[in-house]
């Protein structure tokens, strides 16, 4: 079944809710409503999107018909900011889990991955007045039946091959925006990071982020990744790219 607003609304009663066929970016139009007084938990939901952002100023088309382009508004404390990227992994792991994806794992911070390829991404943006934290949009695109060229089939995958079955896209982003508003509302619980930390698969690795090259230990209640160099020395690292160890490629 296609992804049309009627069929969003009849699943998601009382949510703030805008629907666009097709649009430049779904967090531009959420970052602008969020300015307008958006309330917790608005949403913008597109079918096709045509600048898609990612991390360090990546982009990307989003075609009609083949994935869910989702963003997600809250108004978070502010020291609470850390947390909402991981809450985005969080909830597009349990929607793999739902539809009995097998291998669900997150690859530090919000790289949800399926038997080790990328399934989706996750761009959460704060809005600040001064040091007034207004609220954050949280960018994400699942993969559901994207036509990936050869060289992507090596890194990524779409949810419907993963679970073997045709999805709707429509209930699947019913199932994404209730598990996005049960985990906004604990974003400071124990609970939160516990779901968070039982579903990664970097801790134990040999890896290289950040220039740094080390076996990762842990990840602290802030979600930054404690990283043993060779020296012994500890290094916490909020954010950066996970690769792998020149010695393990």
């Amino acid at each position: 079944m296609s992804l049309s607003e009627s069929r969003l609304r009849d699943l998601l009663p009382g949510v703030s809710l805008r629907f666009y066929e097709s649009v430049g970016s779904s967090n531009d139009l959420a970052l602008a409503w969020l300015r307008e007084g958006a309330p917790q938990g608005a949403a913008i939901i597109a079918d096709e999107q045509r600048t898609g952002r990612g991390r360090k100023g990546r982009t990307w088309y989003t075609p009609p018909g083949v994935a869910l382009a989702i963003s997600y508004i809250l108004r978070p404390q502010p020291e609470d900011i850390a947390r909402v990227t991981l809450m985005g992994a969080v909830a597009v792991a349990e929607l793999c889990e739902q539809v009995a994806a097998p291998g669900v794992g997150i690859k530090w911070p919000n790289d949800v991955q399926i038997d080790g390829r990328k399934v989706c991404g996750v761009l959460p943006e704060a809005v600040w007045d001064g040091q007034r934290l207004l609220g954050v949009v949280l960018g994400i695109g699942v993969n559901i039946r994207v036509l990936f060229d050869d060289a992507l089939l090596q890194t990524a995958i779409n949810l419907e091959d993963a679970a073997g079955q045709k999805l709707d896209r429509s209930e699947m982003a019913a199932f994404l925006l209730s598990r996005l508003a049960y985990w906004s509302g604990r974003l400071s619980s124990a609970d939160l990071m516990a779901a968070w930390r039982e579903r990664l698969t970097t801790v134990g690795q040999t890896v290289r982020v950040e220039g740094l090259e080390g076996v990762v230990q842990s990840v602290d209640d802030d979600g930054a990744l404690i990283l043993q160099t060779p020296d012994g020395k500890q290094h916490r690292i909020m954010a950066g790219d996970v690769l792998p160890a020149t010695s393990e490629r």
